[in-house]
């Protein structure tokens, strides 16, 4: 007797939705379920380095500001560690740092901010050393698939010429939008386009 096979239909995809920040971040979506959420603080008070705020915002096609997006922020410590086991140089890394946070957009004006420590430059791929930067993986409403970008900073062009990302791009003109700008010292504005004529890069992963 042959058993007749039943295939199951694909589900149709969707974006993240409003849900994303209800499973994430939900103190941001008025769910006080936790006292302390996970990834709040990307770099506690007393971890060597210099402290650094970056403000910036997300905008659409249309140039709107993107109102719910979620970031999550990855990045070595100040002498270019991460707290992770593949770093091989783990047990040197800052006592107490994470590497890792989110931050949520203002529903009502989308302006984001991070608080960290500036991150040192790390080895890459047969050693070529990168340039100090944030990891950023964004999703919000209208993103089926999180976006994966990098944020440098200004004062480090003389490592931009030999960072293996950046060195990757091959429209020289959209390294742009990976540099974020000094507004004071220690303070940075970093805004991220999704689409059109200033569009972000973005990393495939």
């Amino acid at each position: 007797m042959v058993q007749s096979l039943t295939y199951l239909q694909e589900t149709a995809s969707q974006t993240a939705g409003p849900y994303v920040h209800i499973g994430l971040a939900p103190g941001a979506a008025g769910f006080h379920t936790f006292e302390t959420e996970l990834g709040q603080n990307l770099a506690p008070e007393g971890i060597p380095g210099q402290r650094v705020h970056i403000e910036g915002m997300v905008f659409d096609g249309l140039g709107a500001p993107v109102k719910d997006v979620l970031i999550e922020v990855w990045q070595a410590d100040a002498n270019g560690i991460y707290p992770h086991p593949e770093d091989p140089r783990v047990a040197d890394c800052a006592p107490g740092f994470r590497g890792w946070g989110r931050v949520i957009s203002d529903f009502d004006s989308g302006l984001f901010a991070i608080d960290t420590i500036k991150p040192g430059p790390v080895p890459g791929r047969a050693g070529r050393m990168q340039a100090p930067h944030l990891s950023l993986w964004l999703v919000s409403r209208g993103i089926n698939i999180g976006l994966n970008t990098r944020m440098y900073f200004p004062e480090d062009a003389d490592l931009h010429a030999s960072d293996p990302v950046l060195q990757s791009i091959e429209q020289r003109a959209r390294v742009a939008t990976l540099i974020a700008s000094q507004t004071a010292p220690g303070q940075y504005r970093f805004d991220i386009h999704l689409q059109g004529a200033a569009e972000t890069v973005f990393i495939d992963i």
